[in-house]
């Protein structure tokens, strides 16, 4: 039997020149990356990759080692590309975002909107982030919103899209999506939410029969009503300030609201209990959307969503161009795609700036590489 060190000795050698040979394979790339530019041709064949990996597999003389080769050579393939990638980007070949760099954004005699009634957590997010000298309203559907910005009649709008206890808002994943034309992110606001048991003046703890307020605050208090307070009977509304709104219009000593202290003053209620959230520390992250797609200098987080093939390791190819060019991810989600059965769209967050030449290279690659690319905003 061979010594184990002179065995790794010849691994060490056989991989040196494996390096040469990618190296020299690399330079081939570049070569090829100058006849696209003076051609104008895609960088990604999916048929030629395909037809390359089916003869070099037909090379192996098993199938252990059939799906290694295929394995390496997919790899070796997605370097060639972002290696031909950065090349064209240098030579201004770069993804139509339609986004446009600005100094500043423009919020003098904005119009902006949000979700629900006046004591909303989202009237909260948007006078903390704008501040309160402006012409605000509200609306009463998150789709609301995005139709007063595609229509014109609002400039800014203010969207919940994820709490920390609860999770993501799918809807507004849906909405960013749907509507991405006409609206974009240009910043985000995070609050903390504390959620308290509102009811009428007169009502005690022990006469409450049912609970209103929105899906995602029931949820953040499922704890609470489940294990304190098996007996009140849980019913979703549209907003936490609503849910307030109604218990003082109808009157009813055996209803209460989850929602913010403040509108206990703002409808006339009663704080029955407070902080009633199953976590201590509770906060929803708020969206800014504009109608316009513009980005700031300063921006450093940028949003995408994509489709892929139904392939076999098309997410993790995709997900390469963003390490490929040093891109940290922050954030992923997933949601099903509208009459397409276990087909999905992608939402991911990512650190960096649409002028930066990393997210070009990157950008410039999903667009090749995906079947469908939104740029959902940069900020």
């Amino acid at each position: 039997m061979r010594d184990l060190l002179e065995i790794r000795k010849d691994i060490d050698a056989v991989d040196h020149q494996i390096v040469d040979l990618y190296l020299r394979r690399l330079e081939l790339a570049g070569q090829v990356a100058q006849s696209k530019i003076e051609t104008g041709k895609h960088v990604y064949d999916a048929v030629r990759e395909a037809e390359k990996l089916d003869a070099l597999g037909r090379l192996a003389p098993d199938s252990f080692s059939e799906k290694g080769i295929r394995e390496l050579f997919t790899q070796v393939m997605s370097g060639s590309r972002k290696k031909q990638y950065a090349i064209l980007a240098e030579h201004g070949r770069v993804a139509n975002v339609g986004y446009s760099k600005v100094d500043a954004f423009d919020f003098q005699n904005a119009g902006i909107i949000y979700q629900g009634v006046e004591g909303a957590y989202a009237e909260v997010a948007l006078e903390t982030f704008f501040g309160k000298n402006h012409d605000i309203r509200s609306v009463k559907s998150w789709r609301d919103a995005f139709l007063e910005l595609k229509e014109g009649r609002a400039d800014y709008a203010v969207l919940p899209i994820e709490n920390s206890t609860a999770g993501a808002v799918a809807e507004n994943y849906d909405l960013m999506s749907e509507y991405s034309d006409s609206a974009s992110i240009i910043g985000e606001q995070i609050i903390p939410i504390n959620h308290c048991l509102l009811g009428l003046p007169e009502a005690k703890l022990t006469d409450i029969k049912t609970v209103y307020s929105h899906p995602q605050a029931l949820m953040q208090c499922s704890d609470y009503l489940r294990n304190q307070h098996p007996d009140i009977e849980s019913r979703a509304v549209q907003n936490t300030a609503f849910s307030a709104r109604k218990v003082k219009e109808d009157g009813d000593i055996s209803q209460a609201s989850i929602a913010g202290e403040i509108n206990a003053k703002l409808y006339g209620l009663k704080v029955l209990d407070s902080c009633i959230q199953d976590e201590a520390v509770n906060e929803t992250r708020f969206l800014i959307l504009s109608r316009k797609h513009q980005y700031l200098e300063s921006a450093k987080t940028l949003s995408l969503s994509f489709t892929l093939g139904n392939d076999m390791g098309s997410l993790y190819h995709i997900l390469s161009n963003f390490a490929y060019n040093g891109l940290n991810l922050t954030r992923i989600e997933s949601r099903p795609l509208q009459g397409r059965p276990w087909e999905y769209r992608f939402f991911v967050d990512c650190e960096g700036n649409l002028s930066d030449s990393a997210v070009e290279n990157c950008l410039l690659g999903l667009v090749e590489e995906t079947v469908s690319l939104q740029v959902l905003g940069n900020y």
